[in-house]
Order: C-alpha cells, then structure tokens, then sequence
C-alpha cells in the first residue's frame, strides 16, 4: 500500500482500507483515504499516481489548486472546472449604477465657525432660519408592527440582536401595509437580501396573494437562506447574485420577461 511517507501501513499498525474505499494510506490521519476508487482500481482519482498500471500524471488544477486534475484532460478540465470564470448574467452591465466617471469632484472649502466674521455669522444664522423654516420639530415615532411578526416577536427564545431586526422588520411591513403596498400583481425587489429574511416576512404577510414575484439581490454567496421554504408556494423566489452597482434591472421587467405581464407594480424594500 502506498502512503505519504512511502511507509508500509503494517508497519504503522494500520489495518486494511475499507471494502470498496481508496488503498491509499494518509499518514498524517493515521488512516486510509476514504475515497470511492473507480470499479476495477484500487485508488481514487486524487491517488490514481500510485496505481501500479497507472502511468497518467496527476497535477494541480490552474484555477483551484485545492484539487488535482489528469494533466492529459487539462483542457477539457479547464471549460467545467466549478472554479472557472462564468459569463456574466444578462441583468450585469458594469458600472451602470456606478455615476457619472467623467465629472471633475470640487471639494468644497471647509472652514471651522470660529473663523467667521459677525456678518458672516449672521448671514449663516438667517440662511438656517429659512431652511427650518416650516419643519416640526417635534420627532414622531414612526415604528408600527405587523401581525405576520406577532409570533417570533413574543418568542423569548430570540436575543436582543434578533428581536431588534423582526422589530424592524415588522415595522416596514406595518408601513407597507399602511400604503397599501401589499397585494397582487407586485413585484418585490430586496437589495441587501442576505438570507432573505424581510422578503420571507412580506410574502407571510401576502399569505395566498396570486401573481407575487420576489427578486433577492445579494453580492455575496449566502448560506442558510430561507426563501428556500417557499420554492412549493405561488410566489416566486429568484436571487440575482450581483453588486448594486452593476445591477440593470431593464433585462427584468423588460417586454419580453414574464414578470412584465403579472407584475403590475414593482417595489424597493431593504433592511440596513
């Protein structure tokens, strides 16, 4: 048998690999590679360089050496590698939402208040006035909730982090609802979605609601996402990978997009 160090696994006390997995002995574990091998090999194809009649040359892939490749299909490797670099969604259109490049930015002067003539000072203090004028200033607290929240809401099991987001979250919701923002035929665009928790408590909230899309737009890979719970529902969960920044919303709601015919209205919503 082969190993790491090209010691024998007898002598390090090793037994036999499993029935049906890898003869390769992994020093470092102590144990044999656990591997299925192909019918009719002893090792897998991590180990096949070890087979006997075996004289193919394993190497390093190009684009993730974290696995080995046959460096006779190289090329063939390279066009389905997982890691290769994949053609940009149809929604990616760089820089689209980035600003204008070409504007020269003129920082303006800043100047502390301590610097200013009385005059000056004067001229600000009635400019202010003018700017306030008609505000109140008498801060409302606009912070609703929504019955679709009531649950988690008064489960004890949530920490203070958790009960502050669903507060927040019941909130827009509550305000959603005060404009009569939730109902059919819309379409729900969530920036920021992470696990796509807002858009999970908006589509609970449609409850059977008919023609409701939801788009997730997330930059980075997310784990543990909960619009997965809705995929045998009549809504509809499509995430679009994408940084805002590059995001062109024109190839989803274009003519020829079936979100054109059902979604009559389309609305922003994050939670930050």
């Amino acid at each position: 048998m082969a190993t790491e160090q090209g010691l024998q696994p007898q002598a390090l006390g090793a037994r036999n690999p499993e029935l049906g997995r890898c003869g390769y002995f992994v020093e470092r574990k102590k144990r044999f590679c656990r591997m299925t091998p192909a019918p009719g090999r002893r090792f897998c194809g991590e180990h096949g360089q070890y087979e006997e009649e075996n004289d193919r040359k394993r190497i390093p892939c190009p684009l993730d050496p974290n696995h080995t490749i046959y460096e006779d299909q190289l090329q063939k490797h390279l066009k389905k590698c997982n890691s290769r670099e994949k053609p940009k969604p149809v929604y990616y259109v760089q820089d689209i939402n980035a600003g204008l490049k070409d504007v020269t930015k003129i920082p303006e002067e800043q100047v502390p208040i301590s610097s200013l003539s009385k005059e000056e000072l004067q001229d600000l203090i009635r400019k202010l006035k003018k700017a306030s004028n008609g505000i109140s200033s008498i801060l409302k607290d606009p912070t609703l909730s929504h019955w679709a929240l009531k649950e988690v809401l008064n489960d004890p099991k949530n920490g203070e982090s958790a009960f502050k987001h669903l507060k927040q979250q019941a909130s827009i919701l509550g305000h959603m609802e005060q404009l009569h923002l939730l109902g059919p035929g819309r379409c729900f665009v969530e920036f920021g979605a992470g696990r796509g928790k807002l858009s999970h408590w908006v589509d609970t909230a449609l409850q059977d609601t008919e023609n409701v899309h939801f788009l997730l737009v997330e930059r980075a890979t997310t784990r543990f996402k909960v619009d997965g719970k809705h995929r045998k529902r009549d809504s509809i969960f499509e995430r679009l990978q994408v940084d805002i920044q590059h995001l062109c919303l024109r190839f989803n709601f274009g003519p020829d997009s079936s979100k054109e015919k059902h979604c009559k209205k389309v609305l922003m919503i994050f939670l930050h």
